[in-house]
């Protein structure tokens, strides 16, 4: 039998895509050539936490830490975070999670980190309500051309939002935050609009890519209320 190349359904009834290139397999694992043990993690992990002294809210992505909730009765403010013990790879907030006070007709998007509550340093932010980073990929010659993204078993569905980080192809930007469309959403595939089921994003590119995906949960505000975290943590641990 003559097998076809995706992204044509071939007559044994499989998709075949091609395996990931040398270089790219090395984009999933961009250290390949350094070890890391988990005594090394964990010094990384103590450094980020003697930085991430308090926590923000924010309105929209930043790399500066701008877009920070404002204003509020009782009025917003940075909030103190305690930081557990590192332990096999990862490190997670401990003792009561913090609780921020939100104004009314606020969006809240992304949480940060800084060293001060107030001014300070930043440290960096992560999407609100942030799940697992899902490995993604798209093959040039099929994926591209039908704006799919491959995440195998993402376990996304219908109109969750999501965020995109590493090197990416046009059309997707790291900080904007996309809606999964229902058209086309398979177990192992989706495509993503700017607004709730609205027209796909147009994806180019002429190599292929490997990059991450991410669940996010954007929370709006209609009157004045609080936002908590459940749980907050850093993980190192997929880091070899």
């Amino acid at each position: 039998m003559i097998h076809l190349p995706a992204p044509r359904l071939c007559p044994c009834g499989v998709v075949h895509r091609a395996p990931l290139a040398r270089d790219l397999a090395r984009l999933l694992r961009p250290y390949e050539a350094f070890y890391m043990a988990n005594n090394g993690k964990h010094a990384a992990l103590d450094g980020f936490a003697t930085e991430a002294t308090h926590g923000s809210l924010h309105t929209a992505y930043s790399t500066t830490g701008t877009n920070e909730v404002t204003g509020g009765s009782p009025a917003y403010a940075r909030k103190a975070l305690t930081w557990a013990a590192s332990s096999g790879g990862a490190k997670a907030l401990a003792a009561t999670l913090p609780t921020w006070d939100v104004p009314a007709s606020t969006t809240v998007a992304w949480v940060g980190f800084w060293d001060a509550i107030t001014t300070g340093n930043f440290s960096g932010m992560m999407p609100a309500g942030g799940g697992a980073l899902l490995y993604s990929s798209m093959q040039v010659s099929g994926d591209i051309t039908t704006n799919d993204i491959y995440s195998k078993a993402h376990g996304l569905v219908g109109d969750n939002r999501v965020v995109f980080w590493g090197t990416l192809p046009t059309g997707l930007s790291v900080g904007t935050i996309y809606f999964v469309l229902t058209a086309g959403l398979t177990t192992d595939t989706f495509n993503v609009s700017t607004t709730s089921g609205g027209a796909e994003v147009d994806i180019t590119g002429t190599t292929p890519f490997v990059f991450y995906s991410q669940k996010c949960v954007p929370e709006t505000f209609a009157g004045q209320g609080t936002y908590a975290l459940s749980s907050g943590s850093v993980d190192l641990g997929a880091v070899a």
